[in-house]
């Protein structure tokens, strides 16, 4: 029950932020493009800083040695989700529709991946420590790549869709996985005594800035819709169900009855019982594809998170 509580509580916290962000939206408090500037600072400082400073920190050959087994089961997880999201998502879109395709694909998303970086990584860190968020970056790596590959390029309207080659790439080159692997090598090397103080203290700050920051972007997101037109939507409520409840409810029975360790449960649990991300919503924008049922999902799924998450924990885990 202490966890429960704790979980509860941090998740109470990350939603205020969330709260703050619609409040600052909705009284035109921060200019229309803020959502452009804080998920900028989030992809290029914020979410590098928390890798590395974490990697650099824990990563030596023992503890990756101990840990491997995580990364092939984070693998093994993402490749069901998406094999599972095929046919559900086919359950949501009638074909006579319009752009059914690209709704459908905004379905696959929402069924295969949670925000399982910009909320998963703070409810960690806040809940069980730098060394469980450190073993947390392990489980997620495969997860982080297959949502900046086939995730995102997924999300591209089909008439201005990029290359599957530049996907790829964007996939494995960017400013979070590059910041993971940097710091997964200093900490290899025992490289972090050459760090300057001032340095690893900035790294430190900037960590801290990842969670409350992100929770802001998905807020302010999140306030530039209709309350109206994002609560209304039946097919919402299920897929939210879905994303929050059935899937991780099967992937932890199984993971229970197979006597998987606690570590990996919980990583599991926040991994893919986290509330739709904001990508539906932002990377569609900027190609001109449909965001609103995106902007309905990431409402209703991390309002309904702040009770789920702790009680999956309670059922599941405690």
């Amino acid at each position: 029950m202490q966890v429960f509580n704790h979980t509860l509580t941090q998740m109470l916290l990350l939603f205020t932020f969330i709260l703050v962000g619609f409040l600052l939206r909705k009284l035109s408090l921060l200019p229309d493009n803020a959502d452009t500037v804080l998920s900028k600072a989030e992809f290029f400082v914020f979410v590098p800083a928390i890798n590395l400073v974490t990697q650099m920190t824990n990563a030596n050959p023992e503890s990756l040695s101990e840990n491997l087994p995580l990364i092939f089961f984070g693998l093994l997880l993402v490749a069901v989700s998406v094999l599972l999201a095929y046919p559900i998502s086919r359950l949501f879109v009638n074909n006579s529709s319009p752009n059914s395709q690209y709704t459908r694909n905004v379905y696959k998303y929402a069924l295969t991946f949670g925000n399982f970086g910009f909320l998963g990584m703070p409810l960690v860190l806040g809940v069980w420590g730098s060394e469980m968020l450190f073993k947390y970056t392990l489980f997620t790596f495969f997860l982080t790549i297959v949502c900046n590959t086939w995730g995102l390029f997924i999300l591209v309207p089909k008439d201005k869709s990029e290359s599957v080659w530049r996907g790829i790439k964007r996939g494995l080159i960017n400013p979070p996985v590059v910041a993971l692997l940097i710091g997964i090598l200093i900490g290899l090397f025992n490289l972090s005594r050459f760090v300057p103080e001032f340095l690893h203290s900035a790294l430190s700050s900037a960590s801290a800035c990842q969670g409350p920051v992100a929770m802001l972007l998905a807020g302010f997101v999140i306030g530039g819709y209709k309350i109206r037109d994002m609560v209304t939507n039946v097919r919402v409520y299920i897929v939210s169900a879905l994303r929050l409840i059935v899937i991780p409810a099967v992937m932890l029975a199984v993971l229970r009855l197979a006597s998987a360790p606690d570590e990996l449960m919980i990583f599991t649990l926040v991994a893919f019982a986290s509330p739709l991300g904001l990508n539906t919503i932002v990377y569609p924008a900027a190609h001109g594809g449909e965001t609103r049922t995106g902007a309905a999902m990431a409402a209703i799924s991390h309002t309904l998170s702040v009770i789920t998450i702790p009680l999956m924990y309670l059922i599941f885990i405690a």
